[in-house]
């Protein structure tokens, strides 16, 4: 088994067959994890599916399927629609593979969207009513705490910094403890657009990055409605207060933050350091909400 990550949605589509039923389909992309990896280069497998034969069993038969295309068997599967969670839970199992809810399916997302406008249009039955169906919009949970252990005892700093994307040509030679990133060419966007981040620094950083690597990051997320708030979004609905904003320059600061993530597509970063004068990273995240 290779450390591939794929990612995978199986859910009806805006299509109907002869008697008026949805088709389903499984989509199975790999994820891409390397700032590097061309968005050409990544595994694609798709099926279409009678509402007939919806079960745990026909997604494993599928998943085994797209392993032997790909010839490789991956170590995780993300997927991020969680009222299919018990039937890809299941069937990820039963073909030996890790299940893993989560909203970091970046390339599946993308996947989806061009389906749904450039594929789905042109099939037999396809219903336009059901055609905005498709997207997921889990409502916030309130954000929790992090864990005292692995909090500075005086305190993390933090600050608000940005890069270009050309800046991230350069992320493998960079020292990195915890990484996980993905490839820019994803995204519509050009080598000199901004990329905006957050860097808390920290005296307990490796505990701090460390644990965080534990977790399936999804994206940092402006809260102002009630306490104003940086939350870090992970798995398929955890939300940590990372950030309390105290005053009005830490609240414009943050909606600066947010203002250029729109700009670049949603794609921003996370870093943690010991301090403002290391040159290493003990961990450092590519996230894209």
């Amino acid at each position: 088994m290779s450390n591939t990550v794929w990612e995978l949605d199986f859910y009806s589509r805006p299509i109907l067959d002869e008697n008026g039923k949805k088709i389903w389909e499984v989509l199975i992309c790999e994820s891409p994890n390397d700032i590097d990896r061309s968005p050409d280069s990544l595994f694609k497998y798709n099926q279409y599916c009678s509402g007939k034969t919806v079960n745990s069993l026909w997604l494993k038969e599928a998943i085994e399927k797209a392993i032997a295309e790909a010839k490789t068997s991956p170590k995780k599967i993300r997927f991020f629609r969680r009222q299919m969670n018990n039937m890809i839970v299941k069937a990820c199992e039963d073909a030996g593979i890790t299940p893993l809810p989560s909203r970091r399916t970046y390339a599946l997302n993308q996947w989806i969207e061009e389906r749904i406008k450039d594929v789905y249009p042109q099939e037999e039955g396809y219903d336009l009513k059901t055609a905005n169906t498709l997207s997921v919009q889990y409502p916030p949970l309130n954000p929790i705490p992090l864990p005292d252990a692995v909090k500075g005892d005086q305190g993390d700093k933090w600050i608000f910094v940005s890069l270009t994307a050309a800046d991230f040509d350069e992320m493998k030679e960079w020292d990195i403890a915890f990484e996980e990133s993905f490839s820019l060419s994803l995204m519509d966007i050009t080598p000199d657009t901004i990329i905006p981040g957050l860097i808390i620094y920290s005296p307990r950083a490796n505990p701090l990055a460390a644990w965080m690597s534990g977790l399936e990051m999804g994206y940092l997320n402006l809260e102002t409605d009630l306490r104003p708030q940086l939350r870090l979004e992970t798995g398929l609905s955890d939300s940590w207060t990372l950030v309390n904003l105290t005053n009005k320059e830490t609240v414009q600061q943050a909606q600066d933050f947010e203002t250029a993530k729109q700009k670049a597509s949603g794609v921003h970063f996370l870093a943690v350091q010991s301090s403002p004068d290391s040159e290493s990273f003990a961990g450092f995240w590519l996230l894209k909400e």
